[in-house]
């Protein structure tokens, strides 16, 4: 990277870091059980909730579980269930139109991130009716305070719950929107285990893995406090204690509480810290080909975190001993290396790929444009990297050889 665009990044990352102290960040409200949800909205005097979610969730009957303690409370309920993985501009506009028809007070987001997502920028459109979607784009465009959101995740992972991000994608061009703001930070979540009982072993390994990514992603980027640095090692202690047992247990709910724990305190973590080069290259797939967002992260993660090299290797050695995955003793390069082979061992384990299929030579130029312009200068990296650098990571994850 050229030295005038790198002091660039740098030191608009060194400013975001001195005013985290002042900026208001929140943790939502936690509940832990949605027997509590009938009470904890209508004691906000709302009477009419729209509920976004997805059709997989209606059929499983999870979204029953929620609306038969509402129906027991007299509270009018609407159902977006048109929510796609990696929701789109059209499910946003889709979940705004009911909620406006319906004469909603609320939003409940039950789901994954895709519902979360979907969830956080229809609340975007309906405080900000005459601002367009790719106009939120980016950080700080937001400044207005949304309907009261709900969040009741069922998967343990994205840890939107308590993030002040959400992600859409553009299905006509091929790109996703990182949208980020204050006001997208849940006022309330429900964090209920039995909601992820019986999740698929994909998705449980796959979500698991989104929430290691972040918590990895935060602790090693340049932008850490005291706080996200203890989130960050609390997530990667319950994921390395339990993930294999939710993924081949389903039904312990020990594993599934401690899991949903874990994604809580990695998305805490990273919507302070921010996340690095792993999601901005995993944002571009899913907006070219739909990769579900756990899974390219899942590929991605040793990829990058080996790109980095030494770049790294102090702070993922930390993290390392500190989670209780590399016992103290080694250097820093070694132990690093040992959490990478850790993170490989996790995803064959779980049967995630070593590599993406998917991607095409001639869609890396336009995706890694993508990722450059998402990352720099916003993610606070170990490493800065050029456009060069990044498509090199599209080929590494086609399963091209290590130089």
């Amino acid at each position: 990277m050229n030295p005038i665009k790198k002091l660039w990044c740098r030191t608009f990352q060194a400013v975001f870091k001195i005013v985290i102290p002042i900026l208001p960040y929140r943790q939502p409200k936690l509940y832990g059980s949605i027997d509590e949800m009938a009470e904890i909205v209508l004691s906000k005097g709302i009477k009419r909730v729209l509920i976004v979610t997805d059709k997989g969730l209606v059929q499983a009957g999870v979204c029953g579980m929620v609306t038969e303690r509402l129906d027991a409370a007299g509270i009018t309920y609407a159902i977006y269930d048109g929510t796609v993985p990696n929701p789109t501009t059209h499910n946003v506009e889709e979940a705004r139109a009911l909620y406006l028809s319906s004469q909603s007070q609320a939003i409940i987001a039950l789901g994954g991130g895709s519902a979360m997502d979907c969830a956080k920028i229809a609340a975007c459109r309906i405080a900000r009716p005459r601002t367009p979607i790719r106009w939120m784009k980016g950080i700080l465009k937001i400044w207005v305070r949304l309907p009261l959101l709900i969040a009741v995740p069922t998967t343990a992972g994205t840890g939107s719950e308590t993030t002040l991000a959400a992600v859409v994608t553009d299905p006509e061009k091929h790109h996703k929107y990182a949208v980020m703001d204050f006001p997208l930070i849940p006022r309330i979540a429900v964090l209920d285990h039995r909601l992820t009982i019986g999740l698929p072993p994909h998705i449980t390994s796959t979500t698991g893995m989104d929430a290691l990514v972040h918590a990895v992603e935060a602790f090693i980027g340049r932008s850490t406090t005291a706080f996200t640095r203890r989130m960050a090692i609390e997530a990667v202690s319950l994921i390395h204690a339990h993930l294999l047992r939710a993924y081949t247990h389903g039904e312990d709910a020990k594993a599934r509480k401690a899991m949903l724990r874990a994604a809580y305190c990695a998305g805490a973590a990273f919507s302070q810290s921010y996340v690095g080069y792993v999601h901005c290259v995993a944002h571009s797939l899913g907006g070219r080909y739909g990769t579900p967002h756990g899974l390219a992260n899942a590929v991605l993660l040793p990829i990058v975190l080996r790109r980095y090299g030494k770049a790294a290797h102090h702070r993922l050695a930390l993290l390392a001993r500190e989670s209780g995955i590399v016992a103290p003793g080694m250097s820093d390069a070694d132990t690093a290396n040992a959490f990478i082979a850790w993170v490989e061992q996790m995803n064959e384990q779980m049967r995630i790929p070593r590599h993406l299929d998917c991607i095409q030579d001639a869609d890396i130029p336009a995706m890694a444009a993508h990722a450059e312009a998402e990352g720099n200068p916003l993610y606070p990296v170990p490493q800065l990297w050029t456009l060069e650098e990044l498509s090199e990571i599209y080929r590494l994850a086609q399963g091209a050889e290590h130089n």
